[in-house]
């Protein structure tokens, strides 16, 4: 092996991930034409300034005009009264006013205004803060369209902190702020879009205008939780303390939990382009919610599997009425997922010790792993599976000179020593009898010759589980010889499924639009609504989600 290639590779692969996969801009919004305000008005709005509190009873008046307009039948109104609502919260930003906290007067020279505010309650937060979403674009390879819906208010992206954030929950959200007026009185509301799709002005009800994806791609531009990838491979035990389940969404009982289990040297972000898609469906945004399992991808995937087990009665403790899910996973996550609907029991622990666990002497204090890891059945909150790119039966790239590589690369605990042999032995050992002088890894257990991925494939998944697979084959012909470059079509292929859908992509599945589309379909299917596939997503649509990099429209 050259030992040149084994120094630079970590370098490498470090370098290639310190580009952001989403990146944001902050700017000055573009004012709008002037309808019924007048254009100077719109363009003093622009940028707050040194005395953005001066400024605050001028963009009043200027909101009940716009306000009035639309209220009295004026449509054309509808873009000033949504810029200068994001203006005004601009304004209140650098003033360091918080109307919802409490009521300030403000006089505008002609009228002396009381500007209060109201907001849901999981966002009282005297730390949160506010961005509107008109002064933010967003560029990099899992950049997609931001899911803006038209209507009245503006969208803004919020964000907590951590200490008041609903537990498991990312602590960046989306609100669309509107102004009504009584009078003298200006209510400058914060209204939740995921909740309310409405806004009564005047005497008419209108559409809220809402950003369902930005405050998401704001989060991942900010957090970079892309570079946790490689880190948690070559180093898993390091990271532990990242390996959670969260939502994407705030938590709505009447929505179907759709969980994301991404894969090796991989995190949540991956999952992006799809997940923005999706969010531009009304019908999913309506009947579907987003949860994410994130995890450290060097462990032999069996580990991440129990864990998730773990994070799952978690997440039902916290919410008891929360509907069964449908679980999505990507090539290794789609090896997690095959656990979550597979009943196993104690059948494999038996097959390997001959013994009940509670009779078989194991010694150290890890080997609850052992037990966590090997005894276990399908999980009775999963309704439904869908496996991107999975190597059911493994990956001749894990045996191969890259494999071997990142075999080398990733390192275990000493603290994990007293399971070693039993690891070694168990999910690790291929048909030859070759034993590991060292704790198995992911990429292990990835071998088609590893000893686990082959025993676990004489379970069947449960049959009351419906799965779909969606395979790649880089638009090369669905042979058994085929291959998204990784997996190959032998190993991806399940009989029993509801169904399989090929398409031309690489590995990288869950970015490919005719396997979106797949994903959309099978969740019309899962809600009983009716599917109707989108005619532009063989020339549009398929254009804007394959150039890299992408822009989101400002």
């Amino acid at each position: 092996m050259n030992r040149r290639l084994l120094t630079l590779l970590p370098l490498l692969m470090l370098v290639a991930s310190c580009a952001a996969p989403i990146s944001v801009k902050n700017h000055k919004a573009t004012p709008p034409s002037a309808r019924v305000v007048p254009e100077t008005t719109l363009a003093s709005a622009r940028t707050p300034g040194k005395d953005a509190r001066s400024k605050l009873g001028p963009l009043l008046d200027a909101l009940r005009t716009a306000g009035k307009a639309i209220a009295d039948g004026d449509d054309s109104a509808v873009p000033e009264y949504n810029y200068l609502t994001a203006r005004l919260v601009d304004h209140l930003i650098e003033a360091k006013v918080q109307p919802w906290q409490q009521a300030v007067r403000v006089n505008s020279g002609s009228t002396e205004y009381l500007l209060r505010g109201t907001e849901p309650a999981d966002l009282r937060d005297p730390d949160r803060k506010f961005v509107p979403a008109d002064r933010l674009s967003f560029e990099g390879l899992l950049a997609r369209d931001t899911g803006r819906t038209q209507g009245v208010g503006a969208p803004l992206v919020s964000f907590l902190g951590k200490q008041r954030m609903e537990p498991r929950a990312i602590p960046y959200r989306t609100v669309t702020a509107v102004v009504r007026f009584d009078a003298n009185v200006a209510t400058l509301d914060l209204l939740d879009p995921f909740k309310t799709q409405s806004f009564r002005l005047g005497g008419r009800t209108l559409p809220l205008q809402a950003d369902f994806n930005s405050p998401v791609a704001y989060g991942l531009s900010r957090e970079r939780i892309d570079l946790l990838g490689f880190a948690r491979l070559i180093n898993p035990a390091a990271y532990d303390e990242t390996e959670r389940l969260l939502k994407v969404q705030p938590y709505d009982p009447d929505k179907i939990p759709v969980l994301l289990v991404h894969g090796l040297q991989d995190t949540p972000a991956s999952f992006a382009p799809m997940y923005f898609t999706l969010m531009n469906d009304p019908a999913v945004r309506d009947r579907f919610q987003f949860w994410a399992f994130s995890y450290p991808s060097g462990y032999p995937y069996p580990m991440p599997a129990a864990a998730l087990r773990k994070e799952l009665d978690a997440m039902r403790q916290l919410h008891p009425d929360h509907k069964d899910l449908v679980i999505i996973g990507h090539s290794m996550g789609g090896l997690i997922s095959r656990l979550m609907v597979t009943d196993v029991g104690e059948r494999i622990w038996l097959e390997y010790f001959g013994t009940p666990p509670d009779s078989t002497e194991i010694d150290g204090e890890s080997r609850q792993l052992l037990e966590d890891a090997l005894v276990f059945d399908a999980r009775p909150d999963i309704a439904r599976a869908i496996f991107m790119s999975a190597p059911h039966r493994g990956s001749e790239l894990a045996t191969n000179i890259i494999g071997w590589i990142g075999i080398k690369l990733v390192r275990f605990p000493a603290t994990l020593a007293d399971v070693r042999d039993s690891f070694v032995n168990i999910l690790t050992q291929d048909s030859s009898g070759t034993q590991l002088d060292r704790f198995p890894n992911s990429i292990d257990t990835l071998s088609p010759h590893n000893r686990f991925i082959k025993t676990i494939n004489r379970f069947p998944i449960r049959s009351d589980i419906p799965y779909h697979t969606i395979v790649g084959d880089r638009g090369r012909g669905d042979t058994p010889d085929s291959s998204d470059g990784v997996v190959a079509y032998w190993s991806s292929h399940l009989d029993g499924a509801a169904s399989e859908k090929i398409v031309p992509s690489n590995h990288s599945s869950y970015h490919d639009p005719q396997a979106i589309e797949e994903v959309r379909r099978i969740l019309h299917l899962h809600a009983g609504l009716p599917y109707r596939k989108k005619a532009v997503l063989a020339d549009r649509e398929k254009r804007e989600m394959a150039r890299p990099p992408g822009r989101w429209p400002q």
